[in-house]
């Protein structure tokens, strides 16, 4: 029997049980969908936090003291809140040849911030440098002067109180001390050259003030041998054609930085660039991405079940008909191929339905989710595959109990 009358005949007994077959299918076409949404929306966002990423920092590196001995040899993506770069580090680095900014940053702890007798908590504001503050940047101002009592605040942070934070208006800083500190707002941004490239995806109001007057951490300069500032975070701009070139002197020079005697011994110091967070953020999409379809892939193992049931059903039912067959001279191979090919008609009719109806699922999530689409088109090639595997897979053992029904025996089946 050659292949185009066995997908005949497979067809027209899939074609005879019609509401069977669409339920058996209904698995397939399930674990696909899923597997394909899941690996889409995992290819979205990982590719949304990449471009955000890569396209907003990609000069920069990032100077930071991070907690020794991360199990996987990385500082991963953040440090900790340890002040010990001081002034004359900031200063040697921003002689360093390539680098264009050094841009420090610290914490300025307060209680409290009121605007128009609105009064909100909070801990900490950011105190950094005015070229922090890139003119496509700035949504509405300018920024902050040094020496000035004045604050550029986040767009986010303009709803932080019940009447709007505009530029021009009055913001009372107070500090754990109970001194109290006005300053005008001169600048709303949307984003900041020094924040590490997962800041702004927290949505946080944010308030920046100058670091002279507003911050106050010291230490002792080692190298200097007088009290300087010293800052937990630097973030180095450095010239776009030599970031690799930059953080290895960045790298170099911390070894013999205040910073190297001053960080306890618990703390080591490091320096990333946007692109080593980006390899990390593709580590961790791709582990998450990887998990979730391994769950909605449990739904094909399901449908491989149901297509197996079935087709021992059918394998059941027909009895009487492979005996004719045989009598008439269908070989064993012919009667297997026949079920086989059922068994994958009935899985490859659920994946060409599947991968659509994920591609649709997908993209609606990612629209929800206001991330690009980026279709994952080597996951969809996987899908398709497996599910016509599904189906050659499920239908090996009934076809294999077909072939090995006795004719005689089956002749007298009723």
């Amino acid at each position: 029997m050659d292949a185009r009358e066995t997908l005949r005949m497979a067809g027209r007994s899939i074609r005879s049980h019609k509401l069977r077959s669409a339920l058996t299918v209904i698995g397939v076409v399930i674990g696909i969908a899923s597997v394909v949404t899941f690996a889409s929306v995992g290819a979205s966002v990982e590719a949304d936090i990449v471009s955000e990423v890569g396209s907003s920092s990609a000069s920069n590196v990032y100077v930071l003291p991070s907690p020794a001995g991360e199990d996987d040899g990385g500082p991963g993506f953040g440090g900790v809140s340890q002040p010990v770069f001081t002034e004359h580090d900031v200063g040697q680095l921003e002689n360093t040849p390539g680098i264009r900014q050094v841009l420090p940053r610290g914490n300025v702890r307060v209680s409290a911030l009121t605007h128009a007798n609105d009064t909100v908590s909070r801990n900490q504001i950011t105190a950094t440098t005015p070229a922090s503050f890139p003119k496509d940047a700035i949504v509405a101002g300018r920024a902050f002067r040094s020496g000035a009592e004045e604050a550029v605040v986040s767009r986010s942070a303009r709803q932080a109180f019940e009447g709007n934070l505009s530029v021009g208006d009055r913001l009372t800083i107070e500090s754990e001390d109970g001194n109290a500190t006005t300053v005008d707002v001169v600048g709303v941004v949307n984003r900041t050259a020094g924040q590490l490239p997962f800041a702004s995806f927290a949505g946080q109001p944010r308030f920046y003030v100058p670091t002279d007057p507003f911050y106050e951490r010291t230490l002792e300069s080692p190298a200097v041998g007088a009290s300087q500032r010293a800052y937990p975070q630097l973030t180095v701009v450095a010239d776009p054609a030599r970031v690799s070139t930059v953080k290895g002197s960045v790298q170099n020079y911390l070894a013999g930085s205040d910073a190297a005697e001053l960080k306890p011994e618990s703390v080591e110091l490091t320096a990333q660039t946007s692109g080593d967070f980006v390899e990390e953020i593709q580590d961790i999409v791709g582990q998450v991405t990887r998990f979730v379809t391994a769950i909605a892939v449990i739904a094909l193992v399901v449908a491989a079940i149901g297509i197996a049931n079935i087709m021992l059903v059918s394998v059941a039912e027909r009895t009487r008909e492979i005996g004719i067959m045989k009598a008439v001279g269908a070989r064993n191979r012919d009667v297997m191929g026949l079920f086989l090919a059922e068994a994958t008609i009935l899985g490859a009719v659920g994946a060409i339905i599947g991968l659509p109806l994920g591609v649709a699922v997908s993209y609606g999530a990612t629209i929800y989710a206001e991330v690009a689409f980026t279709p994952a088109y080597g996951w969809f090639a996987i899908a398709v595959a497996v599910g016509i595997l599904v189906g050659v897979v499920a239908g090996l053992y009934p076809a294999w109990r077909a072939a090995r029904v006795d004719p005689i025996d089956a002749l007298r089946y009723e």
